[in-house]
């Protein structure tokens, strides 16, 4: 656990529902990336060697093997505004007024205290990780770790709503959805792969 972060007062870059920013691990978008790559090389190859026609039968599970990547490792995120937090854990997502809390933490992850004693844990977002190695008898500067930045930037929205007099934590409970485009592109291609099933007569 750190204490209070004092911010150097700098603006957070826009958003959809005012100032704020995306937390995202940066190994989940370069995971993603190299499976877009991968999906593309297979079905590309595919089309040269069978056809259009064999391609759409593949593409299903091609793409059902990126959408788990998708969720697994990309679609974790913390998505900050002038009006609270995001937390997105997987396709369950979780809506946290500033109002509602108490404090922010970083042990692992960060961590959402709210007034009502809950926590809310982000498996996206700032990472804690190990500090940089210095060789024996070298003096590095040192250097602000990402996490510990990107923290005091979520910290910095926080205080800012509290001086701009954000609701009190009585009208200011979290609430929880899903990820309804992730899920529905998911049945979309359940759908997709059964039709596929049916035209080839199943698994051989």
């Amino acid at each position: 656990m750190i204490g209070r972060i004092p911010g150097p007062g700098r603006a957070p870059g826009p958003g959809p529902h005012g100032a704020g920013r995306v937390y995202r691990a940066w190994s989940g978008t370069v995971t993603l990336i190299v499976a877009g790559v991968v999906a593309i090389v297979l079905l590309g190859d595919a089309v040269l060697r069978a056809g259009w026609g064999e391609m759409l039968l593949l593409a299903p599970w091609v793409l059902l093997a990126v959408w788990t990547v998708y969720t697994v490792m990309y679609a974790s995120m913390i998505q900050t505004d002038a009006g609270g937090a995001t937390v997105q854990n997987f396709l369950r997502r979780t809506r946290v007024p500033w109002g509602a809390v108490s404090d922010i933490r970083l042990h692992y992850q960060v961590v959402f205290v709210l007034h009502s004693g809950a926590q809310v844990k982000a498996f996206g977002g700032p990472v804690a990780g190990r500090p940089a190695r210095v060789a024996p008898g070298r003096d590095a500067p040192r250097r602000e770790p990402p996490a510990l930045r990107e923290l005091s930037e979520i910290r910095e929205q926080w205080d800012a709503a509290a001086d701009a007099g954000a609701p009190a934590a009585a009208s200011a409970a979290p609430t929880k959805t899903w990820d309804v485009a992730a899920i529905a592109a998911f049945a979309a291609l359940v759908a997709w792969a059964v039709i596929a099933l049916l035209i080839t007569g199943g698994p051989a």
